[in-house]
């Protein structure tokens, strides 16, 4: 694990500040799915390692099964596309509520890891991890690469 003053500074690093603007970077009392959240004016991100970011994308995926597209999960759980109305009604129907029943179809049907894979390999971390744009920044620094995520 590395410690968040490493992460302050690769991020400081990432957002071109000056050694004197380094403690402008906050660092939150909270983290977003286990990654460490650091704010600078009105911006937050959030910061990890490639395994840290991996563990945020799969704890996302699996609070927001209810979200995904409906052709996706049927593909994945080899379903036919004839029961996408039906399952498109049950996400429309019962948002978040669904969640639980889709995460139990779809770890029935396979995998879970898996399908974290699929939806990481479709979309990417970004599209998961980053609300504001989508997109998933890397720096290197102190020899470690870092993923960081605008929330």
């Amino acid at each position: 694990m590395v410690d968040d003053e490493i992460k302050k500074r690769a991020l400081a690093e990432f957002l071109g500040l000056d050694e004197d603007e380094i403690d402008e970077l906050i660092k939150e009392d909270y983290n977003y799915y286990g990654l460490t959240v650091f704010s600078y004016g009105d911006e937050m991100y959030a910061i990890g390692t490639d395994e840290e970011a991996d563990r945020a994308v799969k704890e996302y995926i699996k609070n927001s099964v209810w979200a995904f597209d409906t052709d996706f999960i049927l593909i994945h759980c080899d379903l036919p596309p004839e029961l996408a109305p039906v399952l498109e009604q049950f996400q429309r129907t019962e948002c978040e509520g669904a969640n639980d029943a889709l995460l139990a179809l779809i770890e029935k049907c396979g995998d879970f890891d898996k399908f974290v894979e699929e939806a990481v390999a479709t979309d990417g971390r970004g599209h998961f991890l980053n609300p504001y744009d989508g997109v998933e920044h890397e720096v290197e620094y102190n020899g470690e690469t870092f993923y960081i995520y605008r929330i």
